[in-house]
């Protein structure tokens, strides 16, 4: 049996933690800020925690680098 590949595009995306959760970059983050308010604007800066319910998946499509 073949190797098991990475998905290139989410090991790009996702960064693992030590608790084995994922975090990734927030959306709505590359235009039309003037719609947003200040503090919408500002909680978007930065990285977040994937919600858990799309973990499983995650892990499953970056397997070989998060063994």
């Amino acid at each position: 049996m073949p190797k098991m590949k990475t998905n290139r595009a989410a090991a790009k995306r996702f960064k693992r933690t030590s608790n084995g959760g994922f975090k990734s970059a927030n959306a709505y983050t590359s235009h039309r800020f003037h719609g947003k308010t200040k503090k919408q604007r500002r909680q978007l800066r930065g990285l977040s925690m994937m919600d858990h319910t799309s973990v499983k998946r995650y892990r499953k499509m970056l397997a070989p680098i998060n063994k």
